[in-house]
């Protein structure tokens, strides 16, 4: 296998988002202006990346964060093995105090090593590593060296782990920020190297970010 750059991003903005409410993958939300925002950002700040394929998830604002590029001609996939969690039950509910609760006992299970604990009608970490696998491994096999992938902030969590060989323990590790990306470099040897972290100097150059 040759060598590859990939772009790993995260979508823009959604209502959803800004309210605090959980999406996952059950929630197909557009972004919002402040993501078109972000979006037209990132665009204008990597527009001369000459990207030999773009791969986007099955939730319609990944789709939409990097649609500038897909107008460019840029070859592009679905891939729904890449969407975000499903979080079950929880997706679309307002984070209340006892759902904050919840959630937070969640993540504290799953630094514990309780990966196969999920939500009621929701994935784990487990299921969700297996799937990004499956989709990495397609992005893989396919030719071109330099790739743009748009994600959902928890699967780039477990994304990023899976490339790194992380401990899925300390996912958390990884932070996200809407429009914000990390770039790796895959070595001929299969190996993955973190040549940036949760890029985000596009944005705060916008004022779209503190």
């Amino acid at each position: 296998m040759s060598t590859k750059k990939i772009y790993l991003v995260r979508h823009g903005q959604t209502d959803y988002n800004l309210q605090g409410v959980v999406q996952g993958s059950g929630i197909d939300a557009p972004i919002n202006e402040t993501g078109k925002k972000q979006a037209e950002a990132f665009y204008e700040a990597h527009k001369h990346i000459k990207f030999d394929k773009i791969y986007y998830t099955g939730l319609q604002r990944t789709r939409q964060s990097i649609e500038k590029f897909l107008n460019n001609g840029v070859p592009n996939e679905s891939l729904p093995d890449l969407n975000e969690i499903s979080w079950g039950k929880y997706e679309g509910v307002p984070m209340s105090k006892d759902e904050h609760s919840y959630y937070q006992g969640m993540l504290e299970k799953w630094s514990d090593g309780e990966l196969d604990f999920s939500i009621e009608g929701g994935e784990s970490p487990n299921m969700v590593f297996a799937r990004l696998k499956r989709g990495l491994d397609h992005i893989l096999s396919q030719e071109g060296e330099t790739i743009l992938i748009c994600m959902h902030g928890r699967a780039m969590r477990v994304m990023l782990s899976l490339m790194l060989d992380y401990d899925l323990r300390f996912m958390d590790v990884f932070d996200h920020h809407n429009l914000g990306y990390y770039e790796l470099t895959v070595k001929s040897n299969g190996r993955f190297v973190l040549d940036r972290y949760n890029n985000v100097k596009h944005l705060k150059a916008k004022g779209l970010i503190g």
